[in-house]
């Protein structure tokens, strides 16, 4: 209901432009091919899992469970890269893509929903016009709108303000985007680079720059502790038997699997003319942290069993990748890169 957008903002806001168009090719490529590519392998993986378990959910239905757990976290993701010392290319990488995928993965989801939920076959040609539509009109209105935000920050010379009108930013261009049909987690990141970069540089005072920073902060801290607190009670809720359980042990090394196979391919061929830092793929596998915006897209199926199967299996996989991966990162990166 709107709390990805402020979460999706203030990670953008801290993120240089100029070292992301650096690695925007290895950003761009992972954020929309990886995405693809860990659906179609866990969905897969699933689907035959799902079969021998004897929990029927059809392989569109897998792929659509494939789109919602594939994208990262980038509140979970951006918060433990302040405390990890890895090399700032790496760690752009790993910020960019997570800002960027989940914005990718929110609109493979809307346009698969749409076939998987209602029961219309699309051509492929209506379902890329469908993704550029929500991607690319998405991207569009971000810049759009972080422009004409940018052009009232300058004319004004009051943080109070100021800081007021980012917050209108969000909220009203998030709501916009929902009522125009484009991706609003990708407009929203648009924009905070927009604010982040030469907003930032142009537009404000030192005096804005430390108290729009000081506000955002403390809203990321606010909205992440929130989430995870209705993550928890929405476990009191859900139905729990032995083959679901089964079901979200298999998927955690699935998904695992399927984020490899997503990093490994693209940096596999990006290596023949780019360096990368030793243990990329290592680290971008296990740092492939689940988090809120997986649950929020499981919890937005309609009723039906077939909800049931995937809301629980993605209660188990977010539970593992939040306590095992998120709380081991720190040490893993320590140990692949030593100083």
């Amino acid at each position: 209901q709107g709390m990805l957008s402020f979460l999706l903002f203030a990670g953008a806001l801290h993120i240089d432009l100029t070292d992301l168009s650096k690695q925007r090719t290895v950003v761009g490529t992972l954020a929309l091919v990886g995405v693809v590519i860990s659906m179609v392998v866990f969905g897969t993986l699933i689907y035959f899992v799902l079969g021998w378990l004897g929990l029927g959910l059809s392989y569109s239905w897998c792929l659509l469970f494939g789109a919602l757990i594939s994208p990262t976290d980038p509140v979970a993701v951006i918060g433990i890269l302040k405390h990890a010392k890895v090399p700032h290319s790496l760690e752009i990488q790993i910020a960019g893509e997570s800002l960027f995928n989940d914005g990718v993965g929110v609109v493979i989801f809307i346009v698969l929903g749409e076939i998987v939920l209602t029961g219309q076959t699309m051509s492929a040609g209506h379902v890329g016009l469908l993704f550029l539509e929500e991607a690319g009109g998405g991207a569009l209105f971000g810049f759009v709108i972080g422009w004409i935000a940018y052009r009232l920050l300058k004319s004004v010379d009051n943080y109070r303000v100021e800081v007021l009108l980012t917050l209108a930013l969000v909220m009203g261009g998030y709501a916009l985007a929902a009522v125009i049909h484009v991706s609003g987690p990708i407009a929203v990141v648009v924009a905070g680079l927009f604010i982040g970069n030469h907003g930032r540089r142009l537009a404000m005072s030192d005096t804005t720059r430390q108290n729009l920073d000081t506000f955002w902060e403390l809203v990321d801290e606010i909205l992440n502790a929130l989430l995870f607190v209705l993550i928890g009670l929405e476990i009191l809720v859900l139905t729990f038997t032995r083959q679901l359980l089964v079901a979200g042990l298999i998927a955690i090394p699935a998904i695992l699997f399927a984020r490899w196979v997503s990093v490994a391919v693209p940096t596999t061929v990006m290596r023949r003319w780019r360096e990368f830092t030793p243990g990329t793929v290592r680290i971008l596998t296990w740092g492939g942290l689940r988090g809120g915006i997986s649950v929020a897209l499981a919890l937005s199926l309609p009723p039906s069993p077939q909800r049931e199967i995937v809301l629980a299996m993605t209660y188990v996989v977010v539970i593992f990748s939040i306590l095992a991966q998120g709380l081991t990162l720190e040490r893993v990166v320590r140990h692949l890169i030593k100083p």
